[in-house]
């Protein structure tokens, strides 16, 4: 069998491991973040997501709402490191990944590109 001719795709990522994108979050915000602790803690595996993304959706809440999880991006940022405990910031009191992302883009942190959060603990 002739494979001269075969060619496997594929595409070229950035590979981020969770703690590496935690503690990157942590340093530029200012405050504490755990993206494996949010939604009720994800399991190991991959989230990938492309920069610019035009379609990021937000949480609406400026407030946690009964029983949920996250807030704004706005409301994030607008909250003082004091007013809760490290371990509520990380689970319930956090923005949409994308958010912070799309923001680092727009400040020129982050470059155009498909990344990948690596989830292992």
């Amino acid at each position: 069998m002739d494979t001269s001719n075969v060619k496997l795709n594929y595409a070229t990522v950035k590979l981020i491991d969770v703690a590496d994108w935690d503690n990157f979050v942590k340093e530029i915000y200012g405050k504490p973040y755990s993206f494996q602790q949010q939604g009720g803690c994800k399991e190991r595996g991959i989230e990938s997501f492309i920069l610019p993304d035009d379609f990021c959706w937000d949480y609406e809440s400026p407030n946690i709402p009964f029983g949920g999880m996250g807030v704004s991006f706005e409301a994030w940022l607008n909250t003082p490191v004091e007013t809760y405990e490290e371990m509520f910031w990380e689970r319930n009191f956090y923005p949409c990944h994308l958010m912070i992302a799309n923001d680092l883009y727009d400040r020129g942190i982050l470059e155009a590109g498909e990344y990948v959060i690596n989830i292992d603990w």
